[in-house]
């Protein structure tokens, strides 16, 4: 079973990305679908982080990656047992939940080991064995609990002691010189009717009498009992059934595999594959961080589709899609970009529109399903369209980019061009920052012409102070560009208040050497009216690239 859907963007995602899995998410929700949770693939960018600050949004999930995980794959129904449940009883609640394996744990959830049919099946081996020690670990209450059966006369009962078990079927001689023979205070005495034997234990001070069949106890005995500190059980099997049966009232802790290591919910598939090969029942208990039993994971489950599945919105391409998303089903993609995407294991729907923004397809998809628009998830969606869209002035801008703004602004009643100055101020200052974390905050990667390469872009209302940084900048582009192996890494730089930008470049020599835009300084470009990325930089450098090839 499905038990979760991420709503994710790209990798160094931007807030159309962010905004686009949060409001799908809470769509699908208003919609009664609870398993969808959204989700991003990087840390939030300023601007980003503000938005969601100023209209008391939650973000999304952190997930670094979506490499196959034991949390993805392990079994949601699951049973354990507590450590001083008898022996008797876990075998009995494996059987009836039809369980290969069963996690011990502490009073606190906490792993302690594990039950599995080999471990009960070498413990069955003692006990039946006729070279068997008679001594065992137990207490009078899981002795009763075992045989379901009756206190009557009752001392420490939840003290842990080593049994050693005697059957009073004897005449009298023999069996007092049995007893004599015996450390009294551990000896657990079984027997019928047998008024004479009864007696003699007790006056003996052995540590319990258990009574067969229902035999009455005479009070004369039960106030020798109490007078003794010997504890008196009235069981319902028959003396031979009832021998057998306490010699399982052992704590399940004391027949614990303890070799038998958990592994945690965030280990690899790839990591856990050894442990479940060694494991004798091929299963292993999964912990969370406190070390407490959340599931079991088999080598059965890994045959299985994981638990998890995705959508991806502002993103079709693989290589800016999560790490291991190719492990995954693929539910839906929404977004407005060129089409470049991977093979899917089913029929998915698939959004794809020209318009400037992923906000603005999710913001209709309310209308189209008829559900009123939250005014927080309203605000953030405005957000998102006017940031992808540098408000509502980017070469990407639709018609319908426009008219869904202009309702989302009726709805929430900001102001357009007040709200627009707002979130691209709070992404546009550098002061503080690295040039990693600026480069990294929004960068995409792509693959043309059998060359890599990578873009990133940020929106400033001036680009004095990031000139001065030029070469702090080049070499944090030049750096990613041989890390990648790509041909080239570019860092567009916005003028938001001049509708222009310039280029900051890291190249393989041969990329720069065809490159025709007006040089501003060594590596820095000036982009006249360049202010998309994706409509008018990619495709510019789409044909550089086939140029070199």
């Amino acid at each position: 079973m499905t038990n979760k859907v991420y709503i994710i963007g790209h990798r160094n995602p931007d807030t159309d990305s962010v905004v686009a899995a949060t409001a799908y998410a809470r769509l699908k929700h208003l919609l009664g679908k609870k398993e969808y949770v959204s989700a991003r693939a990087g840390k939030l960018a300023p601007q980003t982080e503000y938005i969601f600050k100023r209209f008391k949004v939650e973000p999304p999930e952190y997930i670094p990656d979506l490499i196959p995980k034991t949390e993805y794959y392990m079994s949601g129904e699951y049973s354990s047992v507590d450590q001083d449940v008898p022996l008797w009883n876990a075998v009995d609640k494996m059987i009836s939940t039809n369980s290969s394996v069963l996690p011990i744990v502490n009073v606190d959830g906490t792993y302690q080991g594990l039950l599995n049919y080999n471990a009960f099946a070498l413990n069955s081996f003692k006990i039946l064995s006729p070279k068997k020690d008679d001594i065992f670990l137990t207490s009078i209450k899981l002795i009763e609990k075992t045989l379901g059966a009756v206190p009557i006369v009752e001392f420490d009962a939840d003290d842990y002691f080593k049994c050693s078990l005697m059957v009073g079927d004897d005449d009298a001689d023999s069996f007092k010189s049995l007893l004599s023979e015996h450390r009294s205070e551990n000896i657990v005495v079984i027997t019928g009717d047998r008024e004479d034997i009864q007696k003699m234990s007790i006056e003996a001070k052995v540590r319990a009498v258990i009574v067969t069949k229902d035999y009455v106890i005479k009070k004369e005995l039960r106030e020798l009992a109490r007078e003794n500190k010997v504890s008196i059980i009235s069981g319902h099997d028959s003396t031979v059934a009832t021998a057998m049966l306490v010699e399982y009232s052992s704590p399940v802790s004391s027949m614990a595999d303890t070799k038998i290591l958990p592994v945690k919910a965030s280990d690899t598939v790839q990591k856990i594959r050894s442990q479940l090969a060694q494991s004798p029942a091929r299963c292993l208990p999964v912990v969370d961080d406190d070390f407490k039993v959340i599931g079991i994971i088999s080598e059965s489950d890994l045959l299985h589709e994981a638990n998890i599945q995705v959508i991806l919105v502002d993103h079709n391409e693989p290589q800016q899609a999560v790490e291991g998303i190719e492990n995954y089903i693929i539910q839906e993609i929404i977004d407005h970009h060129k089409i470049n995407t991977f093979a899917t294991r089913i029929p998915i729907n698939f959004i794809n529109k020209a318009v400037g923004s992923t906000s603005t397809i999710i913001a209709n998809l309310y209308r189209e399903n008829r559900i009123s628009i939250p005014k927080d998830m309203a605000s953030i969606l405005l957000c998102g369209i006017l940031s992808d869209t540098l408000i509502l002035q980017s070469a990407t801008t639709t018609e319908y980019d426009v008219l869904t703004a202009e309702y989302l602004s009726n709805i929430t009643e900001l102001d357009i061009k007040t709200l627009g100055n707002d979130i691209i101020k709070s992404g546009s200052h550098i002061d503080g920052r690295s040039a990693e974390e600026v480069v990294h905050q929004d960068m995409k990667e792509y693959s043309e012409n059998k060359f890599k390469y990578s873009v990133s872009q940020i929106e400033v209302d001036s680009t004095r102070e990031i000139v001065e940084r030029k070469k702090e900048f080049i070499d944090c582009l030049e750096q990613e560009r041989k890390s990648k192996g790509a041909l080239f890494s570019a860092l567009l730089v916005t003028d938001i208040t001049k509708l222009s930008s310039i280029m900051f470049l890291a190249s393989d020599p041969k990329f720069e050497a065809v490159i025709n835009f007006p040089k501003r300084d060594e590596h820095i470009y000036y982009m006249k009216d360049i202010v998309s990325r994706k409509k008018q930089l990619i495709p510019l450098l789409s044909e550089l690239t086939a140029k070199v090839n």
